[in-house]
This record gives C-alpha cells, sequence and structure tokens, in this order.
C-alpha cells in the first residue's frame, strides 16, 4: 500500500460574517467578507452571523501524486490550502501531513518585505529545516528561474507582483519540499513565466514528491494532475480521476452559466485600468442563453469599466475550452483595427466578439474572459470560466453531418465550402451509355 502524505478527516472551517476582521490579515480573508455583502443583503443574515466555508472534507492522497483542486469562486479551495499548509487552524476535523511543505498560496508568502530577495531565499530555506549548506546548492537555480538577478539585494517590499510570484515559486520549488501546495497565484505572472512554472511542477511530481495544485485553468489541472478533488460550498462533489472530475464539473450547474454580472464594483475582478461588469452569451435570436443551435451565430460579449489613462490600450481576450479543458481557440478584440488605434479614455467599455454558425463542435464550451495590455504585457482583470454555454446539433440533414447521426469527432465542426462534379475523362466509358 502507497505510503500516505496527505490525511483529511472531517475538516471544517467557520468564519463569523460581519465581524470586523484584524486589518493586517492575509489578503485572501477578504474573500469571505465580499460573500458575506450578498448574503446579508440578500437573505436578511444578522451581524455576527456563521458562514461555513469548509465542511466535513475528508480525503486521503498517497505520496507521489499530483492532485487538483478545482471548483467556483468560493468554494473553498483556497481554505483547504491554508489548513492543509498550517496557514490557518480548522474549526473541526483535522489534517495530518507527512513531509516537509512548500506552499505558494498568495503574491510573497513567507516573505520578509524588509529582507532582500538573497535573504528571504535563506530565511525561507531555515524555516524548511534546511541547513546553508543546501541552500547554496539550490540557490543559482533559484535565481536564475526567477529572472531576478539584477534585484537580487533589493528589498522584497520593492518587488513588483510578478517579481514576487517568479522569486516565490522558485523557493518553493527548488529548495525540494516533499509535499508542494500551489494556488491560483500563477495567474499573476506572464505566460511565459507560467509555461516554465508548468513545467517544473511536472518534473517536481514525476520526481515523486506530492503536489495540491488549485486552478481554474482545467487544461493545467488535465496536464500535471492524475486525480482531482472537486469542492462546491465547502464540501466535496467528487473525488476521482481528473478527466471525470474535470467533465464533472464543466457538465454541472457549477461551471454552467449563460451570464455573469458584478454588480458591486468591490467584488468585481480587475483593477483601476480594468474592471469587469458583466459577460454574457448571447445567442442571434437575442436575449441570454447558456444553449445554442450548431448552426447559429453567438456573441460573446464582455463590459468593463477603465480608469486608464490614454497610453495604457486595454484589450479583451476569450480564452474558449470544450468539456476537456482543450484550448479551442484564443481571440483579441485588436481585430477591430478601428477600436484598436482609436484614442482611449475612461469609461464602460462593451466589446462584442461573434461566433460564426456551423464552427463550434457539439457539447459544452466554456469562456475565460480578461483584459490586458501589451508590450509589457499585464493582466489587469481575468474571470476563469466566467461563461460557458451547450452548442446543440440538431440532426435535420442540413448541418455538418447531414443525415448521418451518429458521434462526429472533432474540437471544431466547420461547414466548409465543397465542389464536387463528375471529373472528365480522357477516354469515354464503354459501359456507359452516350
Amino acid at each position: 500500500m502507497a505510503e500516505i502524505a496527505i490525511r483529511a478527516a472531517g475538516l471544517g472551517k467557520r468564519y463569523r460574517i460581519g465581524v470586523r476582521r484584524d486589518p493586517y490579515s492575509r489578503l485572501t480573508e477578504s474573500l469571505w467578507d465580499a460573500m458575506a455583502r450578498p448574503l446579508r443583503r440578500g437573505d436578511g443574515q444578522p451581524k455576527g452571523s456563521d458562514f461555513w466555508a469548509l465542511r466535513d472534507v475528508s480525503f486521503e492522497i498517497p505520496r507521489g501524486s499530483a492532485v487538483g483542486v478545482i471548483g467556483r469562486n468560493g468554494a473553498g479551495k483556497t481554505t483547504l490550502l491554508k489548513i492543509l499548509s498550517r496557514v490557518t487552524t480548522p474549526t473541526e476535523g483535522r489534517a495530518e501531513l507527512h513531509g516537509r511543505v512548500g506552499s505558494l498560496l498568495e503574491v510573497g508568502t513567507g516573505f520578509h518585505p524588509e529582507l532582500s530577495g538573497r535573504e528571504n531565499i535563506f530565511l525561507s530555506g531555515a524555516i524548511l529545516g534546511m541547513r546553508r549548506a543546501e541552500i547554496l546548492r539550490h540557490f543559482d537555480a533559484i535565481v536564475d528561474f526567477a529572472d531576478i538577478g539584477a534585484f537580487l539585494d533589493t528589498p522584497v517590499k520593492r518587488y513588483s507582483s510578478g517579481m514576487k510570484v517568479r522569486l516565490g515559486f522558485a523557493v518553493a520549488a527548488f529548495l525540494e519540499p516533499e509535499i508542494m501546495f500551489v494556488d491560483e497565484v500563477l495567474a499573476v505572472g506572464d505566460a511565459e513565466f507560467q509555461k516554465k512554472c508548468l513545467g517544473k511542477m511536472s518534473e517536481i511530481g514525476a520526481g515523486g514528491r506530492t503536489v495540491i495544485f488549485v486552478s481554474h485553468s482545467m487544461p493545467a489541472v488535465l496536464r500535471l494532475c492524475d486525480r482531482a478533488i472537486l469542492l462546491d460550498r465547502g464540501r466535496v462533489v467528487t473525488d476521482g480521476s481528473t478527466n471525470h472530475v474535470v467533465r464533472t464539473y464543466l457538465e454541472s450547474d457549477m461551471g454552467r452559466t449563460g451570464e455573469r454580472r458584478w454588480e458591486d464594483p468591490s467584488e468585481a475582478p480587475g483593477d483601476a485600468v480594468a474592471r469587469l461588469k458583466s459577460v454574457r452569451v448571447v445567442p442571434a435570436r437575442g436575449g441570454t442563453s447558456d444553449e445554442v443551435d450548431i448552426r447559429e451565430p453567438i456573441d460573446i460579449e464582455v463590459e468593463y469599466s477603465s480608469e486608464a489613462p490614454r497610453d495604457l490600450r486595454p484589450s479583451v481576450n476569450l480564452h474558449f475550452f470544450n468539456e476537456e479543458g482543450v484550448c479551442l481557440f484564443v481571440t483579441n478584440d485588436w481585430n477591430d483595427q478601428v477600436w484598436w488605434v482609436r484614442s482611449r479614455r475612461p469609461g464602460i467599455v462593451r466589446a462584442v466578439c461573434r461566433i460564426p454558425g456551423d464552427f463550434l463542435a457539439e457539447g459544452r464550451v466554456t469562456v475565460t474572459a480578461a483584459v490586458s495590455t501589451y508590450d509589457p504585457t499585464v493582466v489587469h482583470a481575468v474571470e476563469w470560466e466566467a461563461v460557458s454555454f451547450q452548442v446543440v446539433d440538431r440532426t435535420d440533414g442540413t448541418g455538418v453531418r447531414g443525415i448521418y447521426a451518429g458521434d462526429w469527432p472533432g474540437v471544431v465542426r466547420p461547414m466548409l465550402e465543397w465542389h464536387v462534379a463528375l471529373a472528365e475523362r480522357d477516354t469515354p466509358d464503354p459501359s456507359e451509355p452516350e
């Protein structure tokens, strides 16, 4: 029987809604404040009522496993990792960890802001129980991976969020913890660094260390993890093979909505440059729906507010995924050349992307929406799995499949132009009449 690295038994975490928090509490604690506001307004929750962020969560993870934890925002994923990594204590239940732990839960986790990058590397290693000689053996690899050489002796408080993430991941990965927790902080880094991180995590998992990976990116979870746990409203919905769990999530109401709105700007993803207001699936027949006919065009509409100065040019990009987490394609609003060159000013922007009919294959499609600026690339607002919709191919002989009613493979299903005619022959066929 495989040796157990992590065992959770009946874990639960209760928060007090409406109770003033310590002003120096961790950034992710504010998530529960955001969840408390609509509960107080809509349900008349009394001040000081209880909210269970996690309840009755139990599982065992063998050493050397790579496990993804997925679920929509507020499902309890980060709370689970905070309990497992001993950042916070559970209200009920217990968690056992067997091995040295490295965590990357938030930007700059575990760093002392007044110390330099160099000093924080040694501090992190000492916290992990490593000798100075062990840290020195990995020091050059950490600095090279994090790409902070010019700022190695600069206090971490002067680092950008991207630099903190790069250094934090490098420290967590190269100081060889036996158990590694990684939350969705990689979304802060640029695309090239994310690719490096995913490659390193794959290497760590293959090397026999245990990896727990929280992410909204289904392709990343499918690539890195052989097992996944789906959480919803603080409870385990399903636990099993990654393919099965991801499909369950994408096909359920948890991963399904034709419209996402943020009425309260403080709860919306983004910053002063761009803050999301809404993302909608709009079929050709009008309205908002999460089911569309394969032959009909659909619009994906994104609204965001921007206080960007005129020299910044925010741009909406959409990432489309199928039920297996495969990225079907990515598109960007710079395809509207008139908009791309137009002078920008603060206000509300509506970007609409038209997806033609007879293009997507039948099945569930999930859309991630982001607003970015470029040179350098900075993601200002992103909502993973913002909306999703079901493409339905109703066979009546006029679609791509014609009169064929069986499975039709492929990630897209374009109605391509064909020309068919009888080919001319050099010599007549004597078996055919004149």
